[in-house]
């Protein structure tokens, strides 16, 4: 799932001018990210091939005790299930979405997300504000995730939790097919969190990091 093919350009003028109108309000500054994805999971293939080769090697004995079927050489009905039902579980574990993300595990999705976001919100250098007021929104599209993360000055005003809401409202809109829109509207939400918060615009405020969704082809 390439980002430069799931956000349209009128999804990225929206992301935009969502950031724009978020800091015409606060002092916070907002950087939206999109990475394909945040690992690649290979542990969770190898889960499917393991998992493939059991239910193969299941099936053939099912079949052999059911219909009594038994031709052929007996090492090549011990070892044939196995070696189809293993290359057919990786490759099912390795194209299909849902089935991957299940292999590798909640825990472990979340945990690589997570990090990503932390290695994104360094790259982009969100932390480079005089006041430390950056905020990353981050979404990872093969997992669904979207993660927010502030920097000092944000932390001591909005607890990770108060993201939650926006967080659920973000991911949900990107399952439901509306990423530009749904990305849009909740950066605008973490503006009028940050102005409920008291971090509102000064008068010598500038704009020291960029607007514009921030991409990587993982």
């Amino acid at each position: 799932m390439r980002v430069d093919q799931f956000f349209s350009p009128t999804d990225l003028a929206e992301i935009e001018r969502a950031v724009r109108d978020a800091e015409a309000e606060t002092a916070g500054e907002i950087v939206p990210y999109a990475v394909s994805h945040s690992d690649h999971y290979e542990a969770a293939a190898w889960k499917g091939a393991t998992l493939g080769a059991f239910l193969a090697v299941a099936l053939a004995a099912l079949l052999h005790w059911r219909a009594e079927v038994w031709g052929g050489p007996v090492l090549a009905w011990i070892a044939l299930p196995a070696l189809a039902g293993g290359a057919l579980g990786y490759l099912a574990a390795a194209v299909i979405r849902p089935l991957k993300v299940w292999l590798a595990e909640g825990a472990v999705v979340e945990h690589r997300v997570r990090q990503r976001a932390t290695a994104a919100f360094l790259e982009s250098e969100v932390f480079k504000t005089a006041d430390r007021t950056g905020v990353l929104v981050f979404v990872s599209l093969f997992e669904r995730r979207v993660v927010v993360l502030g920097d000092a000055g944000i932390n001591a005003l909005v607890g990770q939790h108060e993201w939650d809401a926006i967080v659920a409202d973000i991911a949900a809109g990107i399952r439901a097919g509306r990423p530009g829109a749904a990305l849009a509207a909740g950066i605008r939400r973490c503006g009028e969190l940050l102005k409920r918060r008291g971090m509102v615009i000064r008068p010598d405020d500038t704009d020291e990091l960029p607007d514009s969704l921030q991409t990587r082809e993982e």
